[in-house]
């Protein structure tokens, strides 16, 4: 099959390009990730779709066609957050693995999935390198996660083809909408709270339709280096996404950044993971950002048990 006729709708540039439906875009990203369109069309959507951007119902489509071609992990029923961990860290510690950890200390089921796909990966210091200092080694298929667990699934036990897609970044040095698609996705049976991300506070209102539009529930907020974790140094805008209600939880701080002698300024893992067990242990305090955003996540879980 082909999907020129796709091609010929996104790719006319900034200006011509025309959306497509969301029928329209489930049966693309079908054909990709079922591998029935050429390598160069592959490339020509990647191109044409970052140039473009997507639309809330492209991306609704992506994800229908996405969801049941994913290996779904099995919770019992629990409540469950879901955290895409899909940047990794530079300047400060990776904390996704510490809010997953306070999450599971409250009983919650936890799912953290990510694949760097970075051109110069090893610039960046990773969740699932710190879950594995923390002794939390990648699931090597979709099992279940009980209630009060943490598990580490790369996206290529989830779905080889999506991570397929997420590698082209590696060929183009462009991120495509696989990207923004693994940090929309409900990987696991049943509802889930995803901690989600944005660059831009622009993407709010975008990524909170396209939740609504599929059915899945969210915590979105201007994530630390693109991960879904407060800044511990400032409490950032959340916003929440419950049924078909958009919400902010948390205005958020403005003004400087604080500067928390606490933080190591050795962001490796190990580093990383000796500072995780110490908060989590009392031994040094943990940011008031990343506990406000574990008590709005904590407070949705209920709504969305209801919904």
């Amino acid at each position: 099959m082909s999907i020129s006729s796709y091609i010929k709708e996104i790719g006319r540039g900034k200006r011509g390009a025309r959306d497509l439906s969301r029928e329209q875009a489930a049966d693309l990203m079908a054909q990709l990730l079922d591998g029935q369109i050429s390598a160069l069309e592959i490339g020509a959507f990647c191109i044409a779709m970052r140039v473009k951007g997507e639309s809330p119902e492209e991306l609704a489509g992506f994800l229908d066609a996405v969801q049941p071609r994913l290996a779904l992990v099995s919770t019992g029923g629990a409540p469950t957050v879901v955290i895409p961990a899909y940047n990794g860290a530079r300047k400060l510690p990776a904390l996704v693995p510490l809010l997953a950890l306070l999450l599971a200390r409250e009983g919650v089921a936890v799912l953290v999935h990510g694949s760097l796909s970075e051109v110069n990966a090893d610039a960046r210091v990773t969740s699932e390198s710190v879950l594995r200092e923390l002794g939390i080694d990648p699931l090597a298929q979709p099992g279940p996660v009980a209630a009060g667990q943490v598990a580490y699934a790369p996206t290529a036990v989830l779905s080889p083809a999506l991570d397929a897609l997420l590698q082209v970044r590696r060929t183009l040095a462009l991120r495509n909408s696989a990207h923004s698609l693994v940090k929309l996705m409900n990987p696991v049976q049943g509802p889930a709270l995803i901690l989600t991300s944005y660059t831009h506070r622009e993407y709010i209102e975008p990524m909170g339709h396209t939740l609504r539009l599929v059915g899945h529930a969210g915590l979105i907020l201007r994530g630390t280096e693109g991960e879904p974790v407060a800044d511990p140094r400032r409490t950032p805008r959340m916003d929440a996404v419950i049924g078909q209600d958009l919400l902010c939880v948390d205005e958020g701080e403005t003004g400087s950044l604080a500067k928390l002698d606490e933080l190591p300024t050795d962001v490796s893992a190990a580093s990383t993971a000796r500072y995780t067990r110490a908060v989590l242990a009392g031994e040094l305090p943990l940011p008031e950002p990343i506990a406000r955003q574990l008590r709005h996540v904590l407070a949705l879980l209920p709504r969305l048990a209801q919904s």
